[in-house]
């Protein structure tokens, strides 16, 4: 009876075969799986031989699954895949070592070009929005310290004044105005004047902050204290102009006066000559940040600075004979500390400034050496 079976099984598989050729596996796997139970159905005991078919028909088809023989260890493509599971182990953890550290290089890399390169490049329109804005805060910082000083205008304008009314007094000679309304608007322009020292590190500031979008990041960091160091090195040459340049300008001037000349200068001729004195010398005290500013930027170097410094002691002379009246005593009261102000400008371009390219390749063989 199982011969029977086991025929109609086989045949029942050869019909399968030749309706559907790429179901075969499928249709011969279904034969077996609905033969099996029919044996167990009918209560007699299989032939060892069909046995044995099935058993080898089974491990083919675990094998076939598996792909790799599967099961038991030792068998023939065991052999040949051998477990790589410690030396995977050592691979992974070492590829996530440098992928570690390449993600830190690149990471590095990136904040380097984001320092060297511009937040945001501005257009042109963009450009005259800053600037309309930036001007307006000026004005307004210049108009809050106007105010803040017009109560003490009286004082200021004495104050101004005292240099040349100290020289005058000896001989009798005083300041006059010629307009009626001359006196009173003098008094603004001194409250004014007062109000741009005093609003002058706010100002400053919005001078700088209109310049920092042509920056790197990293060169913006410098824009607070360059502000800050600006309306101290303003004030400075102010003061030195007025405490020392004064003086020395007035009795030179004043030293034509004889029994026929009389001076007596009026008050707005004063004012305008006293306040271009004095933003001419708080001006050239900014050459030390100027010369720190491009040294920054790798502008310049101190050996170019050392190189052009006779080019700079002309220059000192020109720019000092166009700024104050033409007497030799303003000339070099000015041209004097120009060029001390250019020395102190080439130190500090050799503290702050970036390096030569030539001497840094130099250290660089050095150091290889």
């Amino acid at each position: 009876m199982s011969r029977e079976q086991e025929a109609d099984r086989r045949s029942q598989a050869d019909e399968a075969e030749g309706a559907s050729p790429e179901a075969s596996s499928e249709t011969r796997t279904g034969a077996e799986d609905a033969v099996l139970p029919e044996t167990s159905d009918s209560g007699t005991n299989p032939d060892p031989a069909s046995q044995d078919d099935h058993a080898s028909v089974a491990d083919a088809d675990e094998s076939d699954i598996d792909g790799s023989g599967g099961g038991e260890p030792g068998g023939g493509d065991s052999d040949a895949h051998e477990d790589p599971s410690a030396p995977v182990a050592e691979d992974g953890s070492a590829g996530v070592q440098v992928r570690g550290e390449t993600g830190a290089e690149e990471a590095a890399a990136k904040d380097e070009e984001a320092e060297e390169e511009p937040v945001h490049e501005m257009t042109f329109t963009e450009h005259l929005n800053e600037l309309r804005v930036r001007l307006m805060r000026c004005l307004i910082g210049a108009f809050v310290g106007f105010l803040a000083c017009y109560g003490f205008a009286e004082q200021l304008f004495m104050l101004l004044m005292q240099p040349l009314i100290t020289l005058l007094e000896p001989s009798g000679g005083s300041l006059i105005y010629t307009g009626l309304p001359e006196a009173f608007f003098t008094h603004l322009k001194v409250a004014a004047l007062a109000g741009l020292f005093v609003a002058s590190p706010y100002i400053f500031y919005q001078i700088w902050m209109f310049i920092a979008p042509g920056l790197y990041e990293g060169e913006r960091k410098y824009m607070i204290p360059i502000a800050l160091c600006s309306a101290i090195c303003f004030v400075t040459g102010a003061l030195f102009g007025y405490f020392v340049v004064f003086p020395f300008g007035f009795q030179f001037f004043l030293g034509y006066a004889s029994e026929v000349i009389r001076p007596m200068p009026s008050v707005r001729e004063y004012f305008s000559f006293s306040t271009s004195m004095l933003f001419a010398f708080g001006l050239i005290f900014e050459l030390p940040l100027f010369m720190f500013f491009l040294s920054v930027l790798g502008v310049v170097n101190y050996k170019s600075l050392r190189k052009f410094r006779k080019f700079a002691i002309l220059g000192s002379f020109v720019v000092a004979a166009i700024l104050t009246p033409p007497d030799v005593v303003s000339q070099c009261l000015m041209a004097g500390p120009m060029c001390l102000l250019y020395e102190i400008g080439i130190w500090v371009s050799y503290v702050f400034g970036k390096k030569p390219k030539e001497s840094t390749e130099e250290d660089a063989s050095q150091a290889k050496a």
